[in-house]
């Protein structure tokens, strides 16, 4: 073997996601359309399925979206970088849900009790395998703090901290709505079953 390849120094790795992201956050802080597009498609769809799981409601999701990432535009120069870029808009965007849902007409409560008439919600859990019907009808069921921890959780894969961060409350307090929230979606569970 050739000492002068044996001896090359290692390719650095890849920039991991989060890296890329603040990047494109540097770029949107100095009006860089494109860096702001790019965003925009990377958050989009992970923006859509964690809103729609939150406020419910088709019509809003939209307009929170836009929200957001209006935020995101005129604010990118003030990311710190204390919490990964995806923990921070998801924190806008939390933000965002919960005034969409305080201007809405329906109340959070009156919203879950509505989500079994609500025929767009209705069409997608008719799609869905009977496990994911249970699940999606066992979320709405709950608060939308408890539904939010479960959401960011495991559907978005944001660690307790992560979340704490998002909705700007202790990690243990996220831990206490975690707990209650999946001992509630196992009572719903095993009263679907026993029907």
């Amino acid at each position: 073997m050739d000492n002068e390849h044996q001896w090359a120094a290692p390719s650095s790795a890849a920039p991991s996601d989060n890296d890329l992201e603040r990047e494109l956050l540097r770029r949107i802080s100095c009006a860089d359309r494109d860096a702001f597009r790019q965003l925009y498609i990377r958050y989009h769809q992970r923006l859509s399925r964690f809103l729609i799981r939150i406020t419910r409601r088709y019509e809003d999701v939209e307009d929170v979206i836009n929200d957001t990432l209006l935020l995101v535009w005129q604010r990118a120069g003030q990311f710190r970088g204390a919490a990964r870029v995806s923990t921070w808009i998801f924190g806008i965007s939390y933000r965002c849900a919960l005034k969409s849902i305080r201007r809405s007409a329906v109340p959070a409560k009156a919203a879950a009790l509505q989500i079994e008439s609500d025929t767009a919600v209705a069409d997608d859990v008719a799609q869905e395998t009977e496990d994911q019907q249970l699940i999606a009808l066992g979320l709405a069921q709950l608060s939308l703090e408890h539904r939010l921890v479960l959401v960011l959780a495991y559907y978005m894969d944001h660690s307790c901290e992560e979340i704490a961060a998002i909705v700007n409350c202790p990690v243990s307090t996220v831990k206490t709505r975690m707990f209650h929230a999946r001992r509630k979606l196992r009572s719903f569970a095993a009263a679907a079953a026993a029907r």
